[in-house]
């Protein structure tokens, strides 16, 4: 972290200390010229008529005020313009951008005057999460990864103080706020960890150190717990590897009636070399990060304990190492599952779907109202959405519209692709119950169609391929640099709701 972070409600208007900076947003409006000068008597600062012509009628967006003893070492004003190019976004990007440039700044505080949310309705369903999207913003901007430099330098202290009338309603949000990301910044951790670091062991013993203070029952199926309970598939996948693949099974129960059962399963490919049918090398580099699907099933769990939400959350994440060994399966080889049904493999580096088929059907004999899947699953879901976008498989409607209005809302987002049952015939074979990979068309879909055979057509099942987002990308100030866990956020504003 960049920052030991200290959130504070604070009065409409601030009071200032020194190596303090502070940002106030402007709204765009007729009038603007009139409101200047209150916000010099305000913040005891003078814009020259250059200055004040360009912020006031020119393009320039963005002013900044520095280095005077009467107001913060640093005054940002963001001037922003209401129209349908606004995002609920908007604030939350913003501040982590601001967040990123304070490094090694000597700033002890950071003052952030909230504007008037009745200008922003539209973009937000409440208040609450109006204010939410601004702390989101500073702890995304505030994160880093550098766990492994010999010379970085502790993290320096900052207070941020979000300025409101309603300061009651700020500190709740900020307490509820403050673990949501706390579960974000875990999980992205995680993600972010080299393999030679993060095993499948390793992942099972910090997520139980993590998960257990927040009051989730978890359980580790070792390699003899996997044989006992025939997770053949999971066994096949990481056999080649020197590190022990398991199950990490995660049981989040509420004191009270929990509203729905939810069952949760991430993909926990901690290193994928592709097997035998080995990835090209300017491909393999970034393949720890094949268990994002597991770090997502983990922060959301653990948010939803933190948060005490009233919903019953079952979470089963295989986690495992596809490596090259004498002993690796094979291309041709048949797998027999947990469920009873047979895989032929076509390709090694399609494993993913193939441990989860074993996790899916364990998901499925709890009996929950729902299940949810996330995996880092096909290179053929990034050509079809691009890197911003996560894709959603599933024959409920309802479900894929709430996702997509939780997507909009967290700008975690989603877009459904078909179930068709027509894609089925893709993935038959002579030899077995089903084969690993279809043709070469529709890649992502028919992953999604092999995932199906495993789970209990009574339930209601949702498939969340989040290959392309997961990864570092150019969409926003807090994505550029590190990789993401997306979809805890996401599914964090769904559960909120169930």
């Amino acid at each position: 972290m960049l920052f030991n972070l200290t959130f504070k409600s604070a009065p409409e208007l601030p009071k200032f200390l020194s190596k303090a900076l502070l940002v106030k947003f402007v709204i765009d409006e007729k009038g603007l010229g009139e409101n200047i000068k209150s916000i010099e008597e305000q913040l005891t600062l003078t814009f020259n008529p250059l200055q004040k012509n360009e912020f006031v009628k020119g393009e320039e967006s963005e002013i900044r005020f520095a280095n005077t003893e009467s107001r913060p070492d640093l005054v940002i004003l963001k001037k922003i313009k209401i129209d349908k190019k606004l995002s609920a976004d908007f604030f939350r990007d913003y501040l982590a951008g601001v967040v990123k440039g304070m490094k090694s700044s000597g700033f002890k505080y950071f003052h952030i005057v909230l504007p008037d949310y009745d200008k922003f309705k539209e973009y937000f369903d409440s208040e609450e999460y109006f204010v939410q999207t601004f702390i989101e913003g500073v702890y995304l901007g505030n994160y880093t990864f550098d766990k492994y430099k010999s010379d970085k330098k502790d993290a320096a202290a900052l207070t941020v103080k979000l300025h409101s009338k309603n300061r009651t309603m700020v500190r709740s949000v900020i307490e509820k706020t403050n673990h949501l990301m706390q579960s974000v910044l875990f999980s992205r951790d995680l993600v972010n960890e080299p393999a030679n670091e993060l095993t499948p062991l390793e992942l099972a013993e910090r997520t139980k150190t993590e998960l257990s203070d927040a009051g989730v029952k978890v359980v580790v199926w070792r390699k003899k717990d996997l044989v006992k309970n025939n997770m053949h598939a999971i066994l096949a996948v990481g056999r080649a590897s020197s590190e022990e693949p398991c199950l990490i099974k995660l049981h989040y129960k509420p004191k009270g009636k929990a509203n729905k059962k939810i069952a949760l399963v991430g993909k926990g490919v901690t290193y994928d070399s592709g097997g035998l049918s080995i990835k090209p090398s300017d491909s393999m580099f970034d393949m720890k990060i094949d268990m994002t699907g597991a770090a997502t099933v983990i922060g959301i769990v653990k948010a939803a304990a933190e948060a005490k939400l009233p919903v019953e959350i079952l979470g089963f994440v295989p986690a495992v190492e596809n490596s090259i060994a004498g002993n690796a399966y094979k291309p041709g080889d048949i797998i027999l599952t947990y469920s009873g049904k047979t895989i032929e493999v076509l390709n090694t580096d399609a494993e993913g779907r193939i441990i989860m088929a074993d996790a899916l059907k364990l998901a499925s004999e709890v009996e929950p109202d729902e299940i949810f899947d996330f995996a880092t699953l096909t290179g053929a879901c990034v050509v079809a959405l691009g890197m911003y976008t996560a894709g959603v498989f599933t024959k409920s409607e309802d479900i894929s519209g709430k996702l997509y209005l939780s997507g909009l809302k967290t700008f975690e987002r989603v877009w459904a692709l078909p179930m068709w049952d027509e894609y089925n015939k893709e993935l038959k074979t002579n030899i077995a119950d089903v084969k690993n990979l279809g043709s070469r068309w529709g890649g992502a879909i028919t992953a999604a169609k092999f995932l199906e055979n495993f789970v209990d057509e009574k339930i209601t099942w949702t498939h969340i391929d989040i290959a392309g987002p997961s990864c570092k990308n150019d969409l926003t100030s807090y994505t550029k640099d590190f990789h993401t866990a997306f979809g805890i956020r996401l599914m964090y504003d769904y559960l909120s709701k169930t």
